[in-house]
C-alpha cells in the first residue's frame, strides 16, 4: 500500500496508520533510510496525542524483539513483526511483500524526490508480481487511486 502523504505531517500519519495496526494485534516494523529521521520521528510518536499510548522503540536496545512497534534502519525484523511500514525511501523486497501481513510505503508527496523514488518502488514491486494500491490524501480523506 503506497500513501501519498501530502495534508497531515508524516508522524500523523503514521502514528494514526500505527495505531490501527496495534489494534489489529499486530507487531510493526517501521524502517527508514536514516537512522537521525528516526530519532526525530521516535520522538514524534512519543508526543502525539494525550489520549494515545503508542508502544515503541528505536532499535539498538536490549527490548528490541518486545517492541510492538519497532523503528529501525536494518532489513531484519528481530521484534516478529508482520506488518512493515516504509518511510523516506526505505527498500522494500517483494519477497518481504509476499512474507508481511501487510507493507505500507508513506512517501511526501510534497518532494518531488519522494515522489520519484515511490514510483521506481512501485514499478520494480509491481514489476515483480506485487499487488500494490495507491492511497490518496488529496481530497482531505485517504481514497484508493489506483491498484495493480
Amino acid at each position: 500500500m503506497f500513501y501519498h502523504v501530502t495534508r497531515n505531517p508524516l508522524e500523523v500519519t503514521l502514528g494514526n496508520l500505527l495505531d490501527r495496526s496495534l489494534a489489529q494485534g499486530w507487531h510493526v516494523v517501521v524502517r527508514g533510510a536514516d537512522a537521525a529521521r528516526l530519532a526525530m520521528l521516535d520522538a514524534a510518536l512519543w508526543q502525539g496525542p494525550q489520549q494515545r499510548f503508542l508502544p515503541h522503540g528505536l532499535a539498538g536496545g536490549p527490548q528490541d524483539a518486545d517492541q510492538p512497534v519497532l523503528l529501525t534502519t536494518r532489513t531484519d525484523v528481530p521484534n516478529g513483526a508482520v506488518t512493515l511500514f516504509s518511510v523516506d525511501g526505505a527498500e522494500v523486497t517483494a519477497a518481504e511483500v509476499q512474507q508481511m501481513e501487510r507493507v505500507r510505503i508513506l512517501f511526501d508527496g510534497n518532494s518531488d524526490a519522494a515522489v520519484q523514488a515511490a514510483r521506481v518502488q512501485w514499478k520494480a514491486l509491481t514489476g515483480a508480481g506485487c499487488k500494490a494500491e495507491y492511497w490518496s490524501e488529496e481530497s482531505g480523506k485517504w481514497e484508493k487511486k489506483a491498484e495493480s
